[in-house]
């Protein structure tokens, strides 16, 4: 099983919209992706940083999991557009990914 975990940056300019990203965004990626092998998806908020009362490094964290690397790449191959057009970018201005083995 593959982990693919999407980080949002805090950046104090933009406001991330987290009821839009949980109830509305990825319920879309996951019907989407589900049929090239998207098994769940998982989404953390960030509470704070490094220290007591600290600013979080990022305001949200996503997880798709996936049963191969391939599968995410088949499916973000043919629906990467749309699921990218379907996040505002009034809210984060970009993001970071990364895929992991996941047990």
């Amino acid at each position: 099983m593959v982990r693919v975990t999407v980080l949002y940056p805090n950046e104090s300019a933009k406001r991330f919209d987290h009821d839009y990203y949980a109830s509305k965004h990825l319920p879309m990626v996951m019907e989407r992706l589900k049929g090239s092998g998207m098994l769940r998806y998982e989404v953390d908020k960030g509470l704070a940083g490094g220290g007591p009362g600290g600013s979080p490094p990022f305001v949200a964290a996503c997880h798709l999991y996936f049963n191969a690397a391939a599968d995410f790449q088949k499916g973000i191959d043919a629906h990467g557009t749309e699921i990218m057009a379907t996040f505002p970018t009034t809210q984060i201005s970009h993001h970071r990914s990364r895929l992991v083995r996941s047990s």
